[in-house]
This record gives C-alpha cells, structure tokens and sequence, in this order.
C-alpha cells in the first residue's frame, strides 16, 4: 500500500565547478555541452531516487544530502563539481487525507481522562461540564 504524491525537486549546481589538480587560474567554467549533460544525468538521478523510494524514505535520504554526494560521483568524468545539494522538494499533489490510516500509524485515540488518569466515559460528542472549583 504505498503512498503516491506527485514530488518536484529542484537542485542547486550552477557556478560549483571544482578547479582540477594543478590548475593555475582562479575561475572554472565548464562548456555548454558539458553544462547539458551534468544536468541531464541530475535529471536522471534524482527521477530515479524519487520513483523508487516512498516520501518517507526519501526524506531520510535528503537529511544526510546523500543524493547529492551520488550527483558529484556520477558526474565528475563529465566535469568535476563540489557543494552540490538539494535546495528545494516541493509536493505538488498529496493523496486524500484518511483518518484510519492516521490512526493506524498514531495508534488507539487517547480520549479524555480525569485527575486519576482513569479514562472519562460520556456519549458520542457529548459535552461534559467541569465541576466548580471553590478555590484557585
């Protein structure tokens, strides 16, 4: 029974090009094709990761920014990158809220219970009045 949303993940790359080993200039610029295709293969990651795994793991997969240590591996032969992250997963459509899955993942409902911790019987919806105190 898995939970399907519609996921949009925006990633962050522009301008993190890393200076290769002995490089004496101070900027880096990878070409246009080059550009193309490292944005291609984060397409292609992050397609993958979001089609395979339920939100929740996924969300698991985001906090340590796993997927964007994947992104510089896959994509350092085309050109070398550093800092690249995820910045924005936004959920463009969720499934109908359902109360008994909530509480099959929340467990029984706790209802009222008085000072004793003994659990407070009344009808459905039923109002119960609070006894007067004498003194606060």
């Amino acid at each position: 029974n898995k939970q399907w949303y519609q996921r949009r993940v925006a990633i962050t790359a522009g301008g993190f090009t890393k200076k290769v080993n002995k490089q004496v200039k101070k900027t880096s610029y990878a070409q246009s094709s080059q550009i193309r295709a490292i944005r291609k293969k984060m397409v292609d990651i992050m397609t993958k990761e979001v089609n395979t795994e339920d939100l929740k793991s996924f969300v698991v997969k985001l906090i340590p920014d796993s997927i964007g240590k994947d992104i510089e591996k896959e994509c350092a032969d085309i050109y070398p990158l550093k800092d690249v992250h995820i910045r924005k997963v936004k959920v463009l459509k969720k499934p109908k809220f359902d109360v008994s899955k909530l509480m099959d993942l929340h467990g029984e409902i706790g209802g009222a219970v008085d000072e004793s911790g003994e659990a407070i019987t009344g009808g459905a919806g039923e109002f119960i009045e609070p006894e007067i105190q004498d003194a606060v």
